[in-house]
């Protein structure tokens, strides 16, 4: 008799097999691994956080809503689909972080096929994969991912874990029914502005990863003030951080009043603090940070802090465009 395939939800829910107990979180799983608890000892409570509004705009035009509708229902055909390595794919369906997916795949809980898995191996959308005697139902990108731009405040964080307990991203944002949002690249808890989640692990890594220098567009507010000669070593040389080489594509004053300036700084790079750590390289320290452009993508004007914008499927398409990523039921460019 077939196992049973149940959904991701169901399999995080522990109802993946009815016969059987919820497991508590105190219980040992197989091969030394543990549940994990909800919440450890001194972990802090969770603080409560607000549901995002969305932002409403004016429907497009006819033309642009036909378009939308039409690339709404494309599938991509799954027999064109590559292999792929197992924890990408079981990341990707929900059930768990890739380095969760490595460890229970080091620790035998996977199968493919009715074969335990080994490190390295890729799947397909003609494989069975069960994970801890559980079928799940990969999760292949068929479809046009969604995009959503959120306001981010100050005092949120950009992680779904928290042992402090302090208010998440996440917490905020709406469910993805069939996937997982994903946010492209992190906003430190005291910098506030744009930030983009989808559900496409590709889209992803082609706006974050180093090698695709995407610029990033920050509005800084500091105590005190640069000089021409400071931008000009900036944007030319630039400066040596603990970290490396540190350098602005651009950089120009925006006004402020009395010991506060703002300035407008452009980077291709997403390290820790980085905007931060420049200016405090020249003695300034900032006061306020706001990331208001991510590649093709700046911060709406009509967007207030807290709110949230999903981006029509025209709008996907257009972004899959400059990422150079195919369509559903289009082939990629060579």
């Amino acid at each position: 008799m077939s196992k049973k395939t149940v959904s991701k939800r169901e399999f995080r829910d522990g109802v993946a097999d009815k016969k059987k107990p919820a497991r508590r979180p105190s219980e040992k799983v197989s091969d030394g691994l543990k549940a994990k608890p909800k919440r450890d000892q001194g972990t802090a409570p969770k603080t409560q956080a607000a549901r995002a509004k969305k932002l409403v705009v004016r429907n497009p035009n006819q033309k642009i809503m036909e378009r939308a509708r039409d690339l709404k229902e494309k599938r991509a055909d799954l027999e064109s689909f590559e292999p792929v390595r197992l924890q990408k794919v079981l990341a990707a369906s929900g059930v768990g972080s890739r380095r969760e997916m490595e460890e229970w795949i080091s620790h035998g809980l996977v199968t493919v096929n009715g074969k335990t898995a080994q490190l390295g191996d890729k799947v397909s959308p003609d494989d069975q994969v069960q994970v801890k005697g559980s079928v799940i139902k990969l999760k292949w990108p068929d479809r046009l991912p969604r995009i959503i731009l959120y306001y981010k405040q100050e005092g949120e964080i950009v992680s779904r874990d928290d042992p402090q307990g302090r208010v998440s991203i996440f917490d905020r944002l709406p469910q993805a029914a069939s996937s997982r949002w994903v946010a492209i690249g992190r906003l430190d808890i005291n910098t506030s502005g744009l930030l983009i989640l989808t559900t496409s692990g590709e889209l992803v890594n082609r706006f974050a990863h180093p090698s695709f220098e995407v610029e990033r567009e920050y509005a800084v507010r500091v105590l005190g003030e640069m000089s021409t000669d400071q931008m000009k070593t900036l944007t030319e040389e630039g400066v040596m951080l603990e970290d490396g080489l540190a350098t602005a594509e651009r950089i120009y004053e925006q006004g402020g009043e009395g010991a506060n300036k703002w300035y407008n700084i452009v980077i291709k790079e997403g390290r820790n603090r980085e905007v931060r750590r420049i200016f405090e390289h020249f003695g300034l320290t900032v006061s306020r940070l706001v990331r208001v452009g991510f590649g093709p993508i700046g911060l709406p004007n009509r967007l207030k802090r807290g709110q949230f914008y999903e981006l029509n499927p025209a709008e996907v398409a257009n972004i899959m465009k400059w990422a150079d990523m195919p369509l559903p039921g289009s082939r990629r460019r060579r």
